[in-house]
């Protein structure tokens, strides 16, 4: 990994236009309305709680892949 690779990874990434800002928006409603589903239907525990943690891992790296791509 080049030092421009870490810097890439760790810099901020604005949304620049509207067409990423949509995506994203997207992405998190998309994800939202998974985890209140799965909020509805499983019962309270561990198990539940790592899904909605995923969950939240999935929305972080798919915005992660919107804002770090170069165009």
């Amino acid at each position: 990994m080049t030092p421009a690779d870490v810097a890439h990874r760790f810099a901020f990434h604005t949304a620049t236009t509207e067409e990423k800002r949509d995506a994203h928006t997207s992405v998190r409603q998309a994800c939202r309305q998974l985890a209140d589903d799965l909020n509805a239907r499983l019962p309270e525990g561990r198990e539940k709680s790592t899904a909605i943690t995923k969950l939240e891992e999935v929305m972080f790296w798919a915005n992660a892949a919107l804002a770090r791509a170069e165009s």
